[in-house]
């Protein structure tokens, strides 16, 4: 993880579930450092058809470790695959929740305390479709994508975040 890398940024991606036109979609999936729009997912995803927009923002917080101290700010980097790893979670969710739109952004570099580090949001006919494919998004997210956090602490130290975890790298985007 070098600090100068930034992965590509994948938007509009259009990977439609089975069904009819518009009926389930991926409406974006990016990782990138540009600042992530809540409002802009939604706006995404919503459609004449949705009775419900579900939006979710994680968002960097003052506090993390247990006696660290306080949190000034976090640089997320992510593996090169990231971006293949979350078009690939979004499309999942989409083909587990029929008719649902979805869309979800990671951040990258570093963000300050109230900056949004993940942004999801679903669409589908009635809200617990909405609710249920916007919650599996955000789960699966934190568990598959490929993104480290470095946290810096109000007293000057640091601490890496989720180096152990396992990359899910696509096997076509291995040379």
């Amino acid at each position: 993880m070098t600090g100068g890398y930034r992965p590509r940024v994948d938007t509009d991606v259009t990977a439609r579930a089975a069904g009819a036109a518009g009926a389930g979609a991926v409406a974006r999936s990016a990782v990138g450092p540009a600042p992530v729009a809540v409002d802009e997912l939604a706006a995404l995803v919503a459609s004449s058809a949705a009775g419900a927009v579900v939006s979710f923002a994680g968002v960097v917080r003052d506090h993390d470790t247990p006696g660290r101290g306080e949190v000034v700010a976090l640089e997320y980097e992510a593996h090169p695959a990231a971006a293949d790893v979350l078009v690939q979670v979004c499309a999942e969710v989409v083909a587990e929740h029929p008719g649902c739109r979805v869309a979800a952004e990671h951040r990258v570099g570093r963000l300050g305390v109230g900056d949004v580090a993940l942004a999801v949001a679903a669409a589908a006919a009635h809200r617990r479709e909405a609710f249920a494919a916007a919650e599996a998004l955000v789960e699966r997210v934190k568990a598959r994508l490929p993104v480290w956090k470095h946290q810096v602490f109000v007293d000057g130290s640091d601490e890496w975040v989720g180096l152990g975890q396992a990359v899910p790298v696509p096997e076509h985007d291995i040379p």
